[in-house]
């Protein structure tokens, strides 16, 4: 009798989790169908403003403050992302000599002409933590004595362009509205509402959250080993691209890298110091662009949206060169902490677009001036 009751519950349990299954994948499948079908199509090549962005990004303003206030180190302001640098290097930007001329636009007009260049390497978080832990990476660049125009017409001293970019195709946020709930989750310590704002589950963001745990990789071997992305578009010339920055070894001399002890807290500037100091060994990048196509579904205002290379694919336009060099000292190291690195610091034929772009403008000059100011007073 027992038994017999005990083999139709299992029975039972069997059907209702095939039921649950088959009800899951049938989920799963309109799911999918939905996005697809949603995110299909022709999209605007012009920027579309939606009404209350600017309120939103002065309450992200001040959450980005707050992040700075709760993450100094000691006496020293650190930046509200991407705090821990491997480290500032100089490298050489070089445009391709034989660019095809839709591609020769702003910086890279001049075929062939060689862009001296300061690049930083980081780790994407907050609070500088140990490198093994998962993290995204980044690396921005800045071309130096670029001549023309600048964006801000407060910085036209500067005669820079930079290209800010991290170890992911796409952003775990579409848009602002997104992000100031998201940071706003995270800033308060409630990390689950960064992805779960509500038991409304039309505001999950489920989606979003295998974004945000797909870029939180583990440590590549070394931060030139790794592939950067802007995620976000800029102008080029009078189309709209993104770029990406891969490692491209078959320009530099054949290097190993020995093994790195990933225990240490910082192995990833000392698999840095091992290649350029240590073994005088240069490293170097493709620096691409990936135009838009209007007619696909290649969004401007959805950072979370990856363009897809089968839609488009990425151009070289440069060709980076990191050579060998000292530049873990105590003032090289200051010096990089003190730089600032926006991608509004440019020319018009690069202009950074869209609403993640747009906000940039506002929160880096914000929290870069408090940053700089709360430090000049240590």
């Amino acid at each position: 009798m027992l038994i017999t009751l005990w083999l139709r519950i299992g029975a039972l349990l069997g059907k209702t989790l095939l039921l649950l299954l088959g009800l899951g994948l049938l989920i799963w499948a309109l799911a999918t169908a939905w996005f697809a079908w949603h995110h299909s199509g022709p999209v605007s090549a012009e920027e579309q403003i939606p009404p209350g962005e600017a309120a939103m990004t002065q309450d992200i303003i001040q959450t980005a403050v707050r992040i700075v206030d709760q993450h100094r180190e000691g006496t020293r302001y650190l930046r509200d992302a991407h705090a821990k640098a491997h480290g500032c290097v100089k490298a050489e930007v070089q445009v391709l000599p034989d660019l095809a001329l839709p591609l020769r636009q702003g910086v890279f007009a001049e075929a062939g002409k060689t862009w001296q260049a300061t690049l930083r390497l980081s780790n994407g978080n907050a609070y500088p933590q140990f490198d093994s832990i998962r993290d995204a990476r980044g690396m921005a660049i800045k071309l130096l004595d670029v001549p023309g125009t600048q964006l801000l017409k407060e910085q036209q001293s500067r005669g820079e362009q930079d290209f800010v970019m991290f170890s992911h195709p796409n952003f775990f946020v579409s848009d602002v509205a997104e992000y100031r709930q998201n940071v706003a989750a995270q800033a308060n310590g409630k990390k689950v509402m960064a992805f779960f704002p509500s038991w409304d589950p039309r505001s999950w963001q489920a989606r979003h959250l295998f974004i945000a745990l797909a870029t939180l990789a583990p440590a590549p071997a070394s931060p030139t080993q790794t592939t950067y992305f802007s995620v976000s578009p800029y102008k080029f010339g009078t189309a709209n691209a993104k770029f990406r920055v891969a490692p491209d070894p078959e320009s530099c001399p054949i290097y190993n890298l020995s093994t790195q002890n990933q225990a240490l807290p910082n192995f990833l500037r000392s698999a840095l110091n091992q290649q350029l100091s240590s073994d005088r060994v240069p490293a170097c990048f493709v620096l691409q662009i990936q135009r838009q196509d209007p007619a696909k579904y290649m969004p401007i205002e959805d950072t979370s949206i990856e363009w897809r290379e089968s839609d488009a694919p990425f151009e070289t336009v440069a060709r980076i060169k990191i050579p060998a060099q000292d530049f873990d000292t105590p003032a090289l190291n200051l010096q990089c902490d003190n730089q600032s690195f926006n991608p509004w610091f440019g020319l018009e034929a690069h202009r950074p677009i869209g609403g993640i772009n747009r906000l940039r403008k506002a929160v880096y000059e914000a929290v870069s001036d408090y940053r700089h100011a709360r430090n000049a007073e240590q």
